[in-house]
């Protein structure tokens, strides 16, 4: 509860990874449900279980977006803040055509164009070359690892390892850049 705004009702979960049907089972079992918390630091959002909260008003996240959606009036519509920025970023630029969400820092981008892109996001300041591994090993193969973290610069050994596995590393003004290219 928050003073001057709705109550809130979150459900907090342990699992490493949101899925669908983990999802699904929340909302079944917790009647009125306004917010899944996913409260480990690790925990992954696949991109089925955010289409389906967010269809069905339940807003998604780690703590820190549980926290600020509750003072902000917007459970039950509120994104993990973490990656919501970005999202927001790609899916309104003018080349993109469409954008498909595989997890939380997964998107799959078509441009106009007709060229797809993988991209990966790494929220840390400055990305290191085992962070770029771990993406890509965790996720698949990328052609972009995305440091969305404004104020950081990934760390030439991250660019190194990117390109050792075949994707480039790079902030938002070469992402933009390099897809105006394509």
């Amino acid at each position: 509860m928050t003073q001057d705004q709705p109550d809130v009702l979150a459900a907090i979960t342990a699992v490493e990874t949101v899925n669908q049907a983990t999802a699904a089972q929340y909302r079944e079992q917790v009647a009125g449900l306004d917010f899944l918390c996913g409260y480990r630091a690790t925990c992954v959002w696949e991109g089925e279980a955010i289409q389906y909260l967010e269809q069905n008003r339940v807003g998604w996240g780690n703590f820190g977006t549980l926290g600020s959606a509750a003072l902000d009036g917007d459970a039950n519509s509120a994104a993990h803040k973490v990656y919501k920025f970005s999202d927001r970023l790609l899916r309104q630029y003018g080349r993109v055509a469409e954008v498909d969400r595989e997890f939380d820092r997964i998107h799959r981008v078509t441009l106009r164009s007709g060229a797809t892109f993988r991209i990966g996001m790494i929220a840390d300041y400055e990305p290191t070359a085992d962070e770029v591994r771990t993406l890509w090993e965790r996720f698949g193969p990328v052609d972009i690892v995305w440091n969305i973290n404004p104020n950081g610069t990934p760390q030439p050994e991250a660019s190194e390892a990117g390109r050792a596995l075949g994707c480039e590393v790079m902030k938002w003004d070469e992402l933009k850049d390099r897809l105006s290219k394509a």
